[in-house]
């Protein structure tokens, strides 16, 4: 049985992400097998805030190259949660 931690593997920390979180929107890093529900569940259990939507993607490798080889990065999936209106902030991301 997959717990919340297994679920939510980092938050992504950029600048549009910094700019979401005005906006109560929070980028993270999901399992590749996670789905919303699976998303939306843990987010609530681990940060105690309520969900109002959440908005998965996939996101593929880049292409890299180290000297005369090509490869690419890991893909990963990527989860942006949109709190409600009276949830409270997540306290990860207005620290920063």
């Amino acid at each position: 049985m997959k717990t919340s931690y297994d679920v939510i593997i980092r938050p992504i920390i950029t600048e549009d992400s910094m700019e979401m979180a005005e906006e109560k929107k929070y980028a993270f890093k999901v399992a590749k097998e996670a789905n919303k529900t699976e998303v939306r569940k843990a987010i609530e259990e681990i940060f105690d805030v309520e969900v109002a939507k959440v908005n998965v993607e996939n996101v593929s490798g880049k292409k890299k190259r180290m000297g005369r080889t090509m490869g690419t990065t890991a893909s990963y999936k990527k989860a942006i949660v949109t709190l409600t209106a009276d949830s409270k902030a997540i306290e990860l991301f207005s620290d920063l």
